[in-house]
């Protein structure tokens, strides 16, 4: 007869995070299809998710069709061009109409009309993909949590916030459970910047909405920040340095190079410096893929590379409040 027993381990939680898809189609079906393929209980989408461009398909008279893409003209004249030209914009993550050469000059005359179409397409596409990630995810046990970014309109948003789902949950100004012990708070908005995206706001504002956030927190300890903005300084942030005043802004150079610069928000920085959560997701900047600790806290961006389908994420394995493993991918 033992005279000790060992208590049972708990099971580790094993989270996928990936980032800033801009209604890349390709990459987010790569992005539902991971918990399965990771083999994770929770998949995390942190911001970003709304395409950028609507590019208008023109009947032509004679049947063919013509797009300008990325400021080229393509001349599409059988069916399988046209097909191949869908896919290459479901890719980049861009909204396309099939439209009459008349429907297509009364619009391009209406600002509004253009902007109500735009948003109608990119809210049908985020319909579609809650509607994926219920059909892929049924059974499985997976999880998977959304927020939207600064480059994301409120009013599309909407398109992800549907009640009754059983897989697929909206999650901005939330707090979550991810597991039996582990909670997940996310703010989807930045500070500023050269774009004047549809939802930046001042580091002080950013910082109030956090300090709301953080007061739902039963235990920071156990805590997942899911920021889209990335903290200043703290390698999850570095980017060429732009010059605001240039339309487009255009890259600051110093001896041939680019000017390298912290461009995360500073507000987040404090917010991880003062709570200690065990995890924070981060995003925003594309091209700064990178893992960082600040105090106990393992800070991640996982980076996008979305316009070439190319999923880029996080694998992260956590077990009562410390994190115990991550890995970069990419495919």
């Amino acid at each position: 007869m033992p005279f000790f027993s060992k208590k049972p381990s708990k099971k580790p939680t094993r989270l996928f995070f990936a980032t800033d898809l801009h209604g890349s189609e390709r990459t987010y079906r790569k992005f539902i299809n991971a918990g399965k393929f990771y083999g994770v209980d929770v998949i995390v989408m942190g911001g970003d998710i709304q395409g950028k461009l609507l590019i208008p398909i023109i009947k032509e008279s004679n049947g063919h069709h013509r797009a300008t893409l990325q400021g080229r003209v393509e001349h599409l004249s059988t069916a399988e061009e046209l097909t191949s030209l869908k896919g290459r914009l479901d890719i980049l993550g861009f909204y396309y109409q099939v439209m009459e050469e008349d429907e297509f000059r009364a619009l391009s005359a209406d600002q509004k009309s253009v902007d109500a179409l735009f948003h109608d397409l990119a809210r049908q596409r985020l319909v579609s993909w809650v509607d994926l990630a219920e059909e892929r995810l049924n059974g499985t046990g997976i999880r998977c949590y959304v927020t939207g970014g600064n480059d994301d309109e409120w009013d599309v948003l909407t398109a992800i916030k549907r009640a009754g789902t059983k897989s697929f949950f909206a999650c901005e100004n939330e707090m979550v459970h991810v597991d039996e012990d582990h909670t997940m708070i996310s703010v989807g908005l930045s500070t500023p910047t050269p774009w004047k995206t549809p939802r930046e706001v001042p580091e002080e504002e950013l910082a109030r909405m956090i300090e709301e956030m953080a007061v739902k927190v039963p235990d920071m300890n156990k805590a997942i920040f899911n920021f889209h903005d990335p903290p200043k300084d703290s390698t999850l942030d570095t980017c060429p340095m732009l010059d605001w005043t240039k339309d487009p802004p255009q890259q600051i150079q110093k001896g041939g190079q680019p000017v390298m610069y912290g461009a995360g928000s500073s507000s987040v920085r404090l917010a991880i410096e003062k709570y200690s959560p065990m995890l924070g997701l981060h995003g925003h900047i594309h091209e700064s893929q990178s893992v960082a600790r600040i105090g106990r806290t393992t800070c991640i961006n996982p980076g996008s590379e979305y316009a070439e389908g190319v999923l880029r994420g996080c694998l992260v394995t956590f077990v009562d409040g410390q994190v115990q493993g991550y890995q970069m991918t990419s495919g």
